[in-house]
């Protein structure tokens, strides 16, 4: 039978990547629950989604089965400022600013709703599928914390990996991906507050490998909240992709994330209508099932335009290269977001 105390002594190896310390001697272990065979932890770092953190969940879980455990389940926080600061080495390197440099030319698109179950991450998935089509150098940051699903509908199932205190980011149909989808196990909810959030999202640009980006897409959470809050601070120029469905509700609700959009300087790319009608194979005859003309609305009252009509449809699934979410090239709705994705591009470069 396991016992907190063998796990305590088998954790004593791990290190803080950042302090140099055991996560022992750091305060680290938190939280140390056992039911039966299943090991529960909560575990501090002085930082969280990085690169070094991916390794200590990796070593944990290691371990921990190795002593023993059928599963591990792991939570992750952030070490207090004054915690920290005790430990913290005053010689440590000051870390590079990576993707929020002033000199990286990548191009950053915000993909937001004013409320769930719009399709947002879809056209998100679907836009830097089709950037990268067009022989752009693209990355996807699924910065949809709470509701992260990038990972699934991409097909993805495997891990960045990990040197030192970089990460690699998983590539799939050329567009690079990083999503706190990484950072749980077995989906595990995250229980996180604002600050911690805002947080993630900065390593996700410092200590992530992108390499020469020419996009970065960040599929936001909806609404107007911590996340799209930090977003909005960290990237002073930034387009946005506001979607919504054309029923009027979605679209009064998504004016909201626009207007938010307009506040903090970033500039109105378009407006994508998801679900603007549902086209029947057999006759070929749009029913138009959540009604019409939300889209046009919002882009009006936004003073920008509808820059795609996406219909109801699914992708053709490949059981042998399975991607729920990802149309081909060359299906009906995969020709919308290859143009959508070309007049995203001519209004980036005529910028």
């Amino acid at each position: 039978m396991l016992n907190e105390k063998e796990i305590i002594e088998v954790l004593k190896p791990i290190q803080d990547p950042d302090l140099n310390k055991s996560i022992l001697e750091t305060g680290g272990i938190r939280e140390v629950k056992i039911k039966g065979e299943n090991v529960s932890l909560k575990i501090a770092l002085a930082q969280t989604g990085t690169g070094g953190q991916m390794k200590v969940q990796q070593d944990i879980v290691a371990i921990v089965k190795k002593l023993g455990a059928d599963s591990v389940g792991l939570r992750f926080e952030q070490l207090t400022d004054e915690e920290i600061e005790q430990h913290r080495d005053p010689e440590q390197e000051a870390k590079s600013a990576g993707l929020l440099d002033p000199d990286n030319k990548v191009k950053f698109i915000a993909v937001a709703s004013g409320k769930g179950g719009v399709g947002k991450s879809t056209v998100s998935v679907n836009l830097a599928v089709s950037l990268a089509r067009e022989g752009k150098k693209v990355g996807i940051v699924d910065a949809d914390i709470y509701g992260f699903s990038v990972p699934d509908m991409m097909g993805i199932e495997h891990r960045p990996t990990v040197e030192g205190d970089k990460i690699h980011p998983v590539e799939r149909y050329g567009v690079k991906v990083i999503s706190m989808g990484f950072f749980v196990e077995d989906n595990a909810p995250v229980i996180w507050r604002g600050p911690m959030l805002g947080k993630m999202l900065t390593n996700f640009f410092k200590e992530v490998t992108w390499g020469d980006l020419d996009y970065l897409i960040l599929d936001l959470p909806p609404g107007t909240g911590d996340v799209a809050l930090d977003v909005h601070t960290m990237l002073p120029e930034s387009d946005e992709i506001i979607v919504t469905t054309p029923h009027a509700t979605a679209a009064f609700v998504a004016a909201r994330a626009g207007a938010m959009a307009i506040k903090s300087n970033h500039r109105i790319l378009g407006v994508v209508e998801n679900m603007a009608y549902f086209q029947s194979q057999a006759t070929g005859e749009k029913e138009y099932v959540f009604g019409q003309g939300g889209g046009e609305r919002l882009a009006e009252e936004l003073k920008t335009n509808v820059i795609g009509q996406v219909p109801l449809g699914q992708p053709d699934i490949d059981e042998n290269d399975f991607a729920p979410s990802v149309y081909a090239a060359d299906h009906p709705i995969g020709e919308i977001y290859g143009e959508i994705a070309r007049r995203v591009i001519d209004k980036k470069e005529s910028q």
